[in-house]
């Protein structure tokens, strides 16, 4: 797994431009189908790494995708705001070692995770 890291001595931080990381997901979700996946605690290579990472999200374009981390995921229904467990397509998290990421889209949907260990 690699680490993530940007250039801080610029003024801001620039994510762009991240090394290709060994531990990365992906999946084609069914409609209204939840998918899960749990952070891992090594890399795909066997190396043991810091238990926290910056979880990279990609979604297929124009795709809704509702996800929630150790909670189980919803579509919204009706019209009204409610509180929620899932949030709409976001770009990235900070996540743990065995947390449990869960997924779910009210369409087919195609879905990316990279992981960098931060």
């Amino acid at each position: 797994m690699k680490t993530y890291n940007v250039m801080t001595a610029a003024k801001g931080v620039n994510g762009f431009g991240s090394f290709p990381t060994d531990t990365k997901v992906s999946s084609t979700l069914g409609a209204g189908v939840e998918a899960t996946y749990t952070v891992p605690s090594t890399s795909s290579m066997g190396d043991s790494h810091s238990p926290n990472y910056l979880a990279v999200f990609s979604y297929e374009p124009a795709k809704k995708v509702w996800v929630a981390f150790n909670a189980t995921a919803a579509v919204p229904a009706g019209n009204t705001l409610l509180a929620s467990s899932s949030i709409l397509n976001p770009s990235a998290k900070i996540v743990s070692a065995g947390d449990i990421i869960h997924v779910i889209s009210a369409a087919a949907a195609d879905i990316g995770i990279e992981f960098y260990q931060i």
